[in-house]
Protein backbone atom coordinates (compact mmCIF):
# COMPACT_ATOMS: atom_id res chain seq x y z
CA UNK A 1 0.00 0.00 0.00
CA UNK A 2 1.50 3.35 -0.61
CA UNK A 3 2.21 5.38 2.00
CA UNK A 4 -0.28 8.08 1.20
CA UNK A 5 -2.85 5.71 1.10
CA UNK A 6 -1.92 4.69 4.58
CA UNK A 7 -1.76 8.17 6.03
CA UNK A 8 -4.99 9.09 4.43
CA UNK A 9 -6.53 5.62 6.70
CA UNK A 10 -4.60 7.28 9.80
CA UNK A 11 -6.34 10.73 9.00
CA UNK A 12 -9.50 9.03 8.85
CA UNK A 13 -8.85 6.89 12.13
CA UNK A 14 -8.57 10.35 14.00
CA UNK A 15 -12.09 11.14 13.63
CA UNK A 16 -13.65 8.23 15.19
CA UNK A 17 -15.22 8.62 17.88
CA UNK A 18 -16.19 5.64 19.86
CA UNK A 19 -19.25 5.48 22.28
CA UNK A 20 -18.92 3.57 25.84
CA UNK A 21 -20.38 0.58 24.66
CA UNK A 22 -17.71 0.15 21.86
CA UNK A 23 -14.80 0.87 23.67
CA UNK A 24 -15.92 -1.19 26.36
CA UNK A 25 -15.58 -3.81 23.37
CA UNK A 26 -12.77 -2.52 22.43
CA UNK A 27 -10.63 -2.84 25.80
CA UNK A 28 -11.64 -6.08 26.12
CA UNK A 29 -10.49 -7.19 23.07
CA UNK A 30 -7.62 -5.83 23.92
CA UNK A 31 -7.05 -7.01 27.49
CA UNK A 32 -8.47 -10.40 26.12
CA UNK A 33 -5.99 -10.71 22.89
CA UNK A 34 -2.51 -9.57 25.43
CA UNK A 35 -3.39 -12.09 28.85
CA UNK A 36 -4.55 -15.24 25.66
CA UNK A 37 -0.65 -15.28 25.05
CA UNK A 38 0.56 -15.56 28.54
CA UNK A 39 -1.85 -17.88 30.05
CA UNK A 40 -4.03 -19.58 27.54
CA UNK A 41 -7.02 -20.24 30.48
CA UNK A 42 -8.18 -16.66 29.89
CA UNK A 43 -11.51 -16.76 28.18
CA UNK A 44 -13.20 -14.05 26.32
CA UNK A 45 -16.04 -14.48 28.85
CA UNK A 46 -13.74 -14.16 32.06
CA UNK A 47 -12.55 -10.94 30.75
CA UNK A 48 -15.46 -9.38 30.35
CA UNK A 49 -17.17 -10.79 33.54
CA UNK A 50 -14.13 -8.60 35.49
CA UNK A 51 -14.82 -5.87 33.05
CA UNK A 52 -18.13 -5.15 34.78
CA UNK A 53 -16.41 -4.82 38.27
CA UNK A 54 -13.56 -2.76 37.69
CA UNK A 55 -14.85 0.89 38.13
CA UNK A 56 -14.05 3.26 34.86
CA UNK A 57 -13.03 7.35 34.86
CA UNK A 58 -14.65 9.13 32.64
CA UNK A 59 -12.96 9.85 29.28
CA UNK A 60 -13.28 13.12 27.85
CA UNK A 61 -12.44 13.21 23.94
Amino acid sequence: MPDHNLSRLVELAKGVRMNDEQRNEQRNSFVYGNTKIENSDVTYALVEEISHQVPRKAVDG
